[in-house]
């Protein structure tokens, strides 16, 4: 009976014990709770949202909120991802509504378990990356690129040692920039470094040095190239474009001894240098690149021509300043080849009639590199086209029937700045999946073909400056994603189709220097509500311009000069804000 009492008081004992423990216990999670909730407030109170993203930023489910995640049982924030989901080079108008802008609160240190900050693609503009970002020491993941900030990249970001990806990328408008970069030397976890467009001319050729002292870094995004650069040996991926980066690239590289290695780099897949300054001729070494598959060096002022990687994938070397004749036999070894562009040079392409290239490429960008005056045969070989750059080519001939069967998956065709002779076939409209014509500055004839309504997905057609003749076809209604319409300077006739209502997606219309007639349509300002620059200059147009064009708020460009209107200016037009 003794027994029995002293473990019924022992049962009881430990019931108390382990309730009031677990009482404390949801004590403490509920004040996580409250403390991690009170911290994410406070950083959204300084931010200014104008497309209310973080509208489900309330209430006490704060792990649920959008762009939060927590880690499971504590339900302590570990991530915050507000990057701006809409790119800015696809969807301009969509990016610039959803930017997050205003104060970066530093209450975010409090956040003891976050990993991961993303910020990317917003406007804060002309503030610095806040110092405070500093002591964010768990932080294994940073993106603070196109996010409007500007000024020196503070150096107690290298106290970040956790940091296995770090992306501090400016765009073009901002003034990012580096003082002292020996902070880096810290990062021992990093694998990913982005600064392309950040301006280093302070720190010279030291960026290299320090990087080098990075011992997991796998791919690097910077913008005088020294010849240490060859001691990355573990580096696949290497992006200096977009910088100020000057001089010639280093005729001896080092890192033969370093990586224990027949070639620098040895296993380097990707070289990225485009939109620097840099000049004089292709070191040897590049050719020795033996696991290159892409190569980008255009926007430069580099002088020597092209080598012979027979890995390479993708070959960009356009607009530069080399020259020469290219021959069969620069080409022969890049039977991988799926993306070239060796164009705004002064190349002239020396191949024999009959040759058939080795390659079978995607992308074809060949402008400038005097191929005329007949159209190419060698072209016939390419079944794979999607893009294809045939412009100020001195090609005077007419374009030839087998053309329009070479790629039925061409998207984008630029065959202008020639003298291309003869009509527009019906059968362009067998290529269906074309988004982007240029075929202005020639001298085509004849009428618009009414099959180019089967290009559905058409978002560019540009045939201005040519000589065409006829009605504006009414099949062209039927282009509902058409964005810029250009048949100026031609000799069409006639009056506005009605089905042209069915375009709403027009951001340009230019139809100026032809000969159509009859009243400017009602109808334009209630269908083209995109509408930035409409131009009918010098044409034939009469009566009274309709009030409705006031509808075109977003109007910036409004060119009615030389036709035969008459009648006041309708007051409401004036009034356009965008024309303001």
């Amino acid at each position: 009976m003794e027994k029995i009492s002293i473990l019924g008081l022992f049962l009881a004992s430990l019931y108390f014990i382990t309730t009031e423990l677990a009482c404390n216990g949801h004590t403490h999670i509920d004040n996580n709770v409250q403390f991690e909730q009170k911290t994410l407030i406070d950083f959204k109170s300084g931010l200014k949202d104008p497309n209310n993203r973080l509208s489900s930023w309330k209430g006490s489910s704060y792990c649920y909120w959008k762009g939060i995640s927590c880690e499971n049982g504590t339900r302590f924030v570990i991530s915050i991802d507000l990057h701006n989901p809409y790119p800015r080079e696809n969807v301009y108008e969509n990016w610039s509504s959803m930017n997050l802008s205003g104060e970066i609160s530093p209450s975010l240190i409090k956040l003891k378990s976050l990993k991961y900050l993303d910020l990317s693609f917003n406007s804060f503009n002309i503030m610095p990356v806040p110092q405070f970002f500093g002591s964010l020491k768990n932080l294994i993941y940073l993106n603070l690129s196109s996010a409007g900030f500007s000024g020196s990249i503070p150096p107690n970001l290298g106290n970040l040692s956790n940091l296995q990806y770090l992306d501090l990328s400016s765009d073009y408008s901002n003034n990012l920039f580096v003082e002292n970069i020996e902070w880096m030397t810290g990062f021992v976890s990093l694998k990913y470094l982005g600064m392309n467009y950040v301006n280093l001319a302070l720190v010279g050729s030291q960026w290299v040095e320090v990087a080098n002292k990075l011992p997991s870094l796998t791919e690097l995004h910077l913008g005088s190239i020294p010849s240490s650069i060859g001691n990355f040996c573990n580096l696949k991926y290497l992006d200096l474009s977009f910088n100020l980066l000057n001089g010639s690239l280093p005729e001896i590289i080092k890192g033969l001894e370093t990586c224990n290695s027949k070639s620098p780099l040895p296993n380097l897949m990707e070289l990225s240098l485009s939109g620097n300054q840099l000049m004089g001729k292709l070191p040897n070494w590049l050719g020795k690149l033996k696991n290159l598959r892409a190569l980008y060096l255009s926007s430069n002022e580099f002088e020597d021509s092209i080598g012979q990687l027979s890995q390479l994938q993708v070959l960009d070397v356009s607009s530069n300043h080399l020259s020469g004749s290219l021959s069969e036999q620069h080409f022969w070894k890049l039977s991988k080849l799926e993306y070239l562009s060796i164009g705004s040079n002064s190349f002239h392409l020396n191949v024999s009639p009959n040759w058939v290239p080795p390659f079978q490429v995607k992308y074809l960008f060949l402008d400038s590199c005097h191929l005329g005056p007949s159209f190419p045969a060698w072209l016939q070989s390419q079944k794979n086209l999607e893009a294809l750059d045939f412009s100020n080519d001195n090609i005077s001939s007419p374009i030839p029937d087998w053309f329009w069967n070479i790629s039925l998956n061409l998207q984008r065709l630029n065959l202008s700045h020639n003298q291309l002779q003869g009509t527009i076939p019906d059968s362009i409209g067998l290529i269906t999946y074309l988004r982007v014509i240029d075929f202005s500055r020639n001298n085509l004839t004849g009428s618009i073909p009414s099959t180019m309504n089967n290009c559905s997905s058409l978002l560019v057609l540009d045939l201005g400056k040519n000589n065409l003749f006829g009605m504006l076809p009414k099949s062209l209604g039927q282009l509902q994603l058409l964005q810029s319409l250009h048949l100026n300077h031609n000799k069409l006739s006639g009056e506005f189709p009605s089905s042209w209502q069915n375009l709403i997606g027009l951001d340009v219309l230019d139809l100026s220097y032809n000969r159509l007639s009859g009243q400017v349509p009602a109808w334009i300002g209630a269908a083209f509500v995109n509408l930035v620059i409409l131009n009918l200059r010098s044409n034939l147009f009469f009566g009274r311009l309709p009030s409705r064009l006031s509808k075109l708020s977003s109007l910036h460009v409004l060119d009615l000069a030389q036709n035969n209107l008459m009648g006041e200016i309708p007051i409401t037009l004036v009034e356009l804000k965008a024309m303001a």
